[in-house]
């Protein structure tokens, strides 16, 4: 459900846009310059089996954010995703394209028969989720962090999906680089959020989601721990949107896709800017050292 680093934002984004997403047609990131990612096999859809009503019965079967795998067990996303779930919900990464088609079909079973059945068919594998300890942060840095382990499972991703993990930038890689030649690179949001705002007599709605997409989107500013990417329409571009949390931003440095952020925040209706949580940091390698080995 992208972006905030505060939890009431994350709150309204799943309770709110993330709630239509589900009873409406899928599709992912923006829907103006949007384009089908098949190719991207190494990200997948963070995937939730929970208690909404707090009445101790699970009752809800849903993606929720983006991510991507970045070794053969660890699959990479936010904190904001895997911080303050109910006691007893469970977690799982689907690298499946249409995800959502997989929802829709299945849609008159019981959310536990679903994930079972998931389960069974291979369009989800169940994992353990980890978070930065320092998260939430503050605005210099908010530990945004998370990943799902499948170390300690049975099954990994890997036994079931044909993918490379995504390629993690070196130590600091974007400050070497600079902005004049991170601007001049391609950059990629991937994930399977919903579309940008939509206006109705009913107010905005942010319709789609559940299937992984890619939009161009371009640089505009490197921040202690944030890269900041333009992604109006007016400018050819697409970005992230709510349920792209997580997911990854590729900079494309000689023909090859580097993960260099994470999507965390942008503008609430998504239409101009998309704030990824940087991989180059000491505080992103920190974290990640324990689960995958670092360029």
């Amino acid at each position: 459900m992208r972006r905030s680093v505060a939890s009431v934002i994350t709150a309204l984004a799943a309770g709110g846009a993330a709630a239509v997403a589900f009873a409406l047609p899928a599709s992912a990131i923006n829907s103006y310059n949007a384009q089908p990612a098949p190719e991207r096999t190494e990200v997948g859809a963070f995937v939730a089996l929970w208690d909404r009503s707090g009445d101790g019965v699970l009752d809800r079967f849903d993606w929720y954010c983006s991510g991507a795998m970045v070794d053969d067990d660890t699959y990479l996303t936010a904190a904001h995703c895997t911080d303050d779930w109910p006691a007893g919900t469970r977690f799982f990464v689907s690298l499946e394209q249409d995800f959502q088609g997989h929802l829709d079909a299945t849609a008159g079973m019981s959310v536990t028969e679903q994930a079972a059945y998931f389960l069974a068919k291979g369009w989800v594998v169940e994992g353990d989720p980890h978070q930065d300890a320092s998260y939430p942060g503050n605005s210099a840095d908010a530990h945004d962090i998370g990943v799902l382990d499948f170390a300690d499972r049975a099954v990994t991703p890997q036994d079931v999906w044909d993918f490379t993990p995504a390629t993690l930038p070196t130590a600091g890689q974007l400050d070497a680089l600079g902005s004049r030649a991170l601007d001049a690179a391609q950059w990629w949001a991937v994930g399977y959020g919903t579309e940008e705002a939509k206006r109705g007599p009913g107010g905005q709605t942010h319709p789609g989601g559940g299937v992984r997409m890619k939009g161009l989107e371009d640089f505009d500013a490197l921040n202690k721990t944030w890269v900041r990417l333009a992604m109006n329409e007016s400018r050819d571009l697409g970005g992230a949107c709510y349920g792209d949390s997580g997911g990854p931003n590729f900079v494309v440095l000689d023909g090859k896709w580097v993960l260099a952020g994470t999507t965390i925040t942008g503008d609430v209706p998504c239409y101009a800017t998309n704030v990824a949580y940087r991989m180059d940091t000491k505080s992103a390698r920190d974290f990640l050292a324990d689960y995958v080995a670092l360029p």
